[in-house]
């Protein structure tokens, strides 16, 4: 008998071939379960270096967040301290200007005229440097009366004025950039 006609034979190589198969099929499965936890491995590396890497970019922008916010109380800070610092400069100008003109008045051969020709100039210097700064004087006199930026501290009546016209200016009034600063107290035709 040849080993074709032995059926035992024959089943012994069949279970021997799906053996052969099985492991072959068995080494397969491992070595793709080893590539695959390896590259899982690998690529969970990779996200977590670059997860790392996205930790820290939101840290450094938290601490520039920080250093802007610093940077910008600081300048603020400064604006208030130092706001005023060209209003002062002009103011500083007036000073030495009345200072002069009291100097003047001490000296021997001081006048009135002189005096006053001193306290008028400090007095234009003063008035010039604020408009630098959008501060207009309001001098209504012959105006029509406007409550929004005059005060009526009395009214007379007058027959050469039409009425609610400012007759007389006690003190002037100023605007800031457009703003009521102090309303100019006059008195009014009736």
């Amino acid at each position: 008998m040849s080993k074709q006609d032995n059926p035992a034979d024959e089943q012994d190589q069949v279970v021997e071939q799906e053996s052969v198969e099985q492991a072959e099929a068995e080494a397969e499965v491992e070595a793709m379960q080893e590539v695959t936890v390896e590259s899982l491995q690998v690529e969970l590396q990779a996200v977590l270096a670059q997860a790392d890497s996205h930790k820290d970019e939101a840290i450094r922008a938290q601490a520039e967040m920080q250093n802007i916010r610093r940077r910008a109380e600081l300048d603020v800070s400064k604006a208030h301290k130092f706001g005023q610092e060209k209003l002062i400069t002009e103011l500083l100008g007036l000073v030495d200007n009345l200072e002069r003109a009291i100097t003047a008045s001490k000296a021997e051969n001081a006048t009135l005229e002189n005096l006053l020709e001193g306290v008028e100039m400090s007095q234009t210097m003063l008035l010039e440097g604020l408009k630098k700064f959008n501060v207009e004087q309001l001098d209504p006199h012959g105006e029509p009366f406007n409550p929004e930026l005059h005060e009526a501290m009395t009214a007379i009546p007058n027959p050469d004025m039409e009425p609610n016209t400012i007759m007389e200016v006690f003190q002037k009034g100023y605007t800031l950039n457009g703003r009521l600063m102090r309303p100019a107290m006059v008195v009014v035709s009736k």
